[in-house]
Protein backbone atom coordinates (compact mmCIF):
# COMPACT_ATOMS: atom_id res chain seq x y z
CA UNK A 1 0.00 0.00 0.00
CA UNK A 2 1.47 3.36 -1.03
CA UNK A 3 1.40 6.33 1.30
CA UNK A 4 -1.52 8.33 -0.46
CA UNK A 5 -3.37 5.56 0.48
CA UNK A 6 -2.19 4.60 3.85
CA UNK A 7 -3.29 8.69 4.74
CA UNK A 8 -6.40 8.12 3.08
CA UNK A 9 -7.31 5.92 5.41
CA UNK A 10 -6.07 7.11 8.01
CA UNK A 11 -8.58 10.29 7.34
CA UNK A 12 -10.99 8.32 6.42
CA UNK A 13 -14.13 8.76 7.97
CA UNK A 14 -12.59 11.29 10.87
CA UNK A 15 -12.20 10.76 14.22
CA UNK A 16 -15.60 12.95 15.52
CA UNK A 17 -17.69 9.60 14.90
CA UNK A 18 -19.63 9.03 18.18
CA UNK A 19 -18.72 6.06 19.95
CA UNK A 20 -21.60 5.78 21.81
CA UNK A 21 -24.51 5.22 18.76
CA UNK A 22 -25.34 1.74 17.98
CA UNK A 23 -25.79 0.40 14.01
CA UNK A 24 -29.18 0.46 12.74
CA UNK A 25 -28.58 -2.62 10.88
CA UNK A 26 -28.12 -5.93 12.40
CA UNK A 27 -25.66 -8.55 10.86
CA UNK A 28 -24.08 -6.23 8.50
CA UNK A 29 -20.82 -4.36 8.88
CA UNK A 30 -17.42 -5.44 10.54
CA UNK A 31 -18.34 -9.12 12.64
CA UNK A 32 -14.98 -9.32 13.97
CA UNK A 33 -11.12 -8.79 13.93
CA UNK A 34 -8.70 -11.24 11.89
CA UNK A 35 -5.08 -10.90 11.66
CA UNK A 36 -3.67 -10.16 8.71
CA UNK A 37 -0.21 -11.65 7.70
CA UNK A 38 2.44 -9.86 5.75
CA UNK A 39 5.97 -10.71 5.30
CA UNK A 40 8.23 -8.58 7.33
CA UNK A 41 11.66 -7.40 5.10
CA UNK A 42 14.87 -9.10 5.42
CA UNK A 43 14.81 -12.34 7.59
CA UNK A 44 11.56 -13.53 5.92
CA UNK A 45 9.88 -13.55 9.21
CA UNK A 46 6.10 -12.81 9.42
CA UNK A 47 4.32 -9.94 11.17
CA UNK A 48 0.51 -9.66 11.76
CA UNK A 49 -1.50 -6.58 11.74
CA UNK A 50 -5.37 -6.39 13.51
CA UNK A 51 -8.10 -5.60 10.85
CA UNK A 52 -11.53 -5.77 11.00
CA UNK A 53 -14.00 -8.29 8.41
CA UNK A 54 -16.50 -5.32 6.61
CA UNK A 55 -18.88 -6.39 4.30
CA UNK A 56 -20.97 -4.11 2.45
CA UNK A 57 -24.49 -5.32 1.19
CA UNK A 58 -24.78 -4.15 -2.66
CA UNK A 59 -29.11 -3.99 -3.39
CA UNK A 60 -29.34 -6.64 -6.00
CA UNK A 61 -31.20 -3.52 -8.26
CA UNK A 62 -28.08 -1.96 -7.91
CA UNK A 63 -26.01 -5.18 -8.95
CA UNK A 64 -27.57 -5.30 -12.21
CA UNK A 65 -26.50 -2.12 -13.00
CA UNK A 66 -22.94 -3.19 -11.92
CA UNK A 67 -23.27 -5.95 -14.68
CA UNK A 68 -24.31 -3.70 -17.55
CA UNK A 69 -21.46 -1.46 -16.75
CA UNK A 70 -19.12 -4.31 -16.70
CA UNK A 71 -21.00 -5.24 -19.81
CA UNK A 72 -20.97 -2.10 -21.99
CA UNK A 73 -17.15 -1.43 -21.34
CA UNK A 74 -15.49 -4.93 -21.01
CA UNK A 75 -17.43 -6.94 -24.04
CA UNK A 76 -19.07 -3.69 -26.14
CA UNK A 77 -15.98 -1.57 -25.79
CA UNK A 78 -17.49 1.65 -24.82
CA UNK A 79 -16.78 4.45 -22.42
CA UNK A 80 -18.53 6.57 -20.00
CA UNK A 81 -18.30 10.21 -21.15
CA UNK A 82 -16.23 12.09 -19.31
CA UNK A 83 -16.88 14.67 -17.21
CA UNK A 84 -20.13 13.03 -16.23
CA UNK A 85 -22.91 15.88 -16.23
CA UNK A 86 -23.69 14.67 -12.62
CA UNK A 87 -20.51 13.78 -10.96
CA UNK A 88 -19.76 12.14 -7.66
CA UNK A 89 -19.55 15.17 -5.65
CA UNK A 90 -22.97 16.51 -7.14
CA UNK A 91 -24.27 13.03 -6.00
CA UNK A 92 -23.49 12.67 -2.78
CA UNK A 93 -24.42 16.51 -1.97
CA UNK A 94 -27.45 15.85 -3.35
CA UNK A 95 -27.98 12.45 -0.72
CA UNK A 96 -26.58 15.24 1.92
CA UNK A 97 -29.58 17.47 1.37
CA UNK A 98 -31.80 14.36 0.83
CA UNK A 99 -31.23 13.68 4.24
CA UNK A 100 -31.41 17.34 5.50
CA UNK A 101 -35.07 17.51 4.07
CA UNK A 102 -35.66 13.74 5.44
CA UNK A 103 -34.77 14.28 9.38
CA UNK A 104 -34.65 11.05 9.96
CA UNK A 105 -34.01 9.82 13.51
CA UNK A 106 -30.53 8.53 14.29
CA UNK A 107 -29.05 10.47 10.92
CA UNK A 108 -27.33 14.04 12.61
CA UNK A 109 -26.43 15.53 9.72
CA UNK A 110 -22.52 16.55 11.31
CA UNK A 111 -22.31 12.88 10.63
CA UNK A 112 -23.32 12.52 7.44
CA UNK A 113 -21.40 14.93 5.75
CA UNK A 114 -18.36 13.68 7.46
CA UNK A 115 -18.91 9.91 6.05
CA UNK A 116 -19.88 11.89 2.82
CA UNK A 117 -16.61 13.59 2.63
CA UNK A 118 -15.16 10.25 3.76
CA UNK A 119 -16.25 8.20 1.16
CA UNK A 120 -15.39 11.32 -1.70
CA UNK A 121 -11.88 11.25 -0.15
CA UNK A 122 -11.60 7.20 -0.99
CA UNK A 123 -13.19 7.61 -4.41
CA UNK A 124 -10.70 10.27 -5.10
CA UNK A 125 -7.55 8.12 -3.90
CA UNK A 126 -9.06 4.75 -5.04
CA UNK A 127 -10.13 5.57 -8.86
CA UNK A 128 -6.65 5.61 -10.99
CA UNK A 129 -5.81 1.73 -8.71
CA UNK A 130 -9.06 0.06 -8.23
CA UNK A 131 -12.20 1.61 -10.06
CA UNK A 132 -11.32 1.50 -13.64
CA UNK A 133 -11.33 -1.45 -15.96
CA UNK A 134 -8.17 -1.94 -18.49
CA UNK A 135 -10.35 -0.59 -21.42
CA UNK A 136 -11.11 2.47 -19.36
CA UNK A 137 -7.30 2.79 -18.74
CA UNK A 138 -6.09 5.12 -21.98
CA UNK A 139 -9.28 7.60 -21.16
CA UNK A 140 -7.76 8.12 -17.59
CA UNK A 141 -4.39 8.86 -18.99
CA UNK A 142 -5.45 11.34 -21.10
CA UNK A 143 -7.98 13.10 -18.23
CA UNK A 144 -4.54 12.86 -16.29
CA UNK A 145 -2.64 15.04 -19.03
CA UNK A 146 -5.06 17.17 -20.05
CA UNK A 147 -6.58 18.35 -16.70
CA UNK A 148 -3.61 17.33 -14.30
CA UNK A 149 -5.06 19.27 -11.37
CA UNK A 150 -8.56 17.65 -12.11
CA UNK A 151 -10.64 15.94 -9.18
CA UNK A 152 -11.81 12.95 -10.06
CA UNK A 153 -15.34 12.89 -7.88
CA UNK A 154 -15.92 16.26 -9.71
CA UNK A 155 -15.13 14.36 -13.35
CA UNK A 156 -16.42 10.89 -12.61
CA UNK A 157 -20.00 10.06 -11.87
CA UNK A 158 -22.16 7.48 -10.88
CA UNK A 159 -20.76 4.25 -12.40
CA UNK A 160 -17.31 4.74 -10.76
CA UNK A 161 -19.12 5.50 -7.13
CA UNK A 162 -20.69 2.03 -7.49
CA UNK A 163 -17.87 0.78 -8.34
CA UNK A 164 -16.18 2.32 -5.12
CA UNK A 165 -18.97 0.57 -3.01
CA UNK A 166 -18.23 -2.59 -4.14
CA UNK A 167 -14.20 -2.17 -3.20
CA UNK A 168 -15.23 -0.24 -0.11
CA UNK A 169 -15.48 -2.77 2.41
CA UNK A 170 -11.81 -3.84 1.63
CA UNK A 171 -10.65 -0.78 2.26
CA UNK A 172 -12.68 0.19 5.36
CA UNK A 173 -10.84 -2.87 7.02
CA UNK A 174 -7.59 -1.60 7.34
CA UNK A 175 -9.34 1.75 9.15
CA UNK A 176 -7.98 3.36 11.95
CA UNK A 177 -11.42 3.53 13.22
CA UNK A 178 -12.28 1.15 15.77
CA UNK A 179 -15.01 -1.25 15.52
CA UNK A 180 -18.26 0.34 17.10
CA UNK A 181 -17.12 3.44 14.92
CA UNK A 182 -16.97 1.39 11.69
CA UNK A 183 -20.14 -0.70 12.45
CA UNK A 184 -21.68 2.99 12.71
CA UNK A 185 -20.34 4.36 8.93
CA UNK A 186 -21.54 1.16 7.54
CA UNK A 187 -24.75 2.04 8.65
CA UNK A 188 -24.32 5.39 6.68
CA UNK A 189 -23.11 3.62 4.08
CA UNK A 190 -26.02 1.50 3.59
CA UNK A 191 -28.54 4.16 3.80
CA UNK A 192 -26.32 6.13 0.82
CA UNK A 193 -26.65 2.62 -0.84
CA UNK A 194 -30.49 2.83 -0.51
CA UNK A 195 -30.42 6.49 -1.59
CA UNK A 196 -28.70 5.44 -4.67
CA UNK A 197 -31.20 2.44 -5.11
CA UNK A 198 -34.08 5.09 -4.94
CA UNK A 199 -33.18 6.77 -7.34
CA UNK A 200 -32.05 4.77 -10.09
CA UNK A 201 -33.95 6.33 -12.73
CA UNK A 202 -32.37 9.93 -12.23
CA UNK A 203 -28.91 8.83 -11.90
CA UNK A 204 -28.24 6.01 -14.23
CA UNK A 205 -28.20 6.09 -17.84
CA UNK A 206 -26.62 3.78 -20.56
CA UNK A 207 -25.00 6.72 -22.84
CA UNK A 208 -22.16 5.46 -23.45
CA UNK A 209 -19.77 6.33 -26.08
CA UNK A 210 -18.01 4.15 -28.75
CA UNK A 211 -14.75 4.42 -28.57
CA UNK A 212 -12.33 5.53 -31.69
CA UNK A 213 -10.41 2.91 -33.79
CA UNK A 214 -7.49 4.70 -32.60
CA UNK A 215 -8.34 4.15 -29.14
CA UNK A 216 -8.99 0.68 -29.12
CA UNK A 217 -5.64 0.19 -30.56
CA UNK A 218 -4.16 2.16 -27.56
CA UNK A 219 -6.33 -0.10 -25.22
CA UNK A 220 -4.83 -2.99 -26.80
CA UNK A 221 -1.07 -2.03 -25.74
Amino acid sequence: MNRKNKKAKRKGFGSTLPENEKSQKQGEGPSRRKRARYAASGDGDEAYISRLDVKLTIPDELKLWLVDDWELITRQKQLVPLPRKKAVCDILNEYVRHKQDENAEGFKLGVVQEVVHGIQEYFNVMLGTQLLYKFERPQYADLLINRPDAVMSEIYGVEHLLRLFVKLGGALSFTSLDEKSVHFVMTHIHDCLDYLAKSMDNLFTTDYETATPEYHRRAAT
